[in-house]
């Protein structure tokens, strides 16, 4: 008969089954961070800069763009200040509209990238100083929901992040035609070329039928 001793030494603990919820987050924090980046391998600096809408969003610019909210959200927020601050003016409040979304020639594509990781690194000790219900507060939001979790902002940095992760996949591949989820695996069906172009004229079909379709359709 097994004893109670060593029954009791192969039953896992609740120490190991824990979820470790703010490892969970920090994974997910990261993959929209990477993704963000990814998209910038191979450019160069016209392409990396290159407005592709009407609003200007442009690749470079997401990643500035992304810098300047970490720094925010898991600086100021927390009474941790970035390091440099001249080296950020774009971000301040007093700055131009919009100058935190696009960098300016001098800036090389290499430098965001490095102030990007660098900004990780900042956002990152201040994920392991603190507890998930550490208390922050968002000075740039409405007084009666300015007072936040550490929880709260990891999960609205990541949701900002990822939001622009996928302004960057339409993007790049407007760019060059690259596309996919992740550099380790694009999560995408296995298409020719040739059968790429089909199923853009198959869904090009659908849709001018639908229209016409809602043309003739009784008001």
């Amino acid at each position: 008969m097994e004893s109670t001793q060593t029954a009791a030494a192969s039953e896992p603990s609740d120490a190991v089954n824990a979820p470790d919820h703010k490892a969970t987050l920090q994974r997910y924090l990261q993959a929209a961070r990477d993704a963000l980046l990814w998209k910038l391998d191979g450019l160069d600096e016209r392409a990396a800069r290159w407005p592709s809408t009407p609003t200007g969003t442009n690749l470079l610019g997401l990643v500035r763009h992304a810098a300047g909210v970490e720094i925010d959200y898991f600086g100021r927020t927390f009474g941790r200040a970035w390091p440099t601050p001249e080296e950020v003016a774009w971000a301040a409040e007093d700055a131009e509209d919009n100058a935190d979304m696009w960098a300016i020639a001098e800036d090389s594509t290499d430098s965001v990238v490095d102030l990007y990781r660098r900004v990780w690194t900042f956002a990152d000790e201040t994920i392991a100083a603190l507890d998930l219900d550490a208390l922050g507060r968002v000075p740039w939001w409405p007084a009666e929901i300015a007072d936040v979790t550490l929880f709260q902002v990891i999960v609205h940095v990541t949701s900002d992040l990822t939001r622009h992760a996928g302004h960057a996949d339409i993007l790049r591949e407007l760019t060059d035609g690259s596309a996919g989820l992740r550099a380790d695996g694009d999560n995408l069906p296995p298409l020719s070329d040739q059968e790429w172009s089909a199923y853009v004229e198959r869904l090009r079909g659908v849709a001018e039928e639908a229209q016409r379709r809602a043309d003739v359709r009784p008001t």
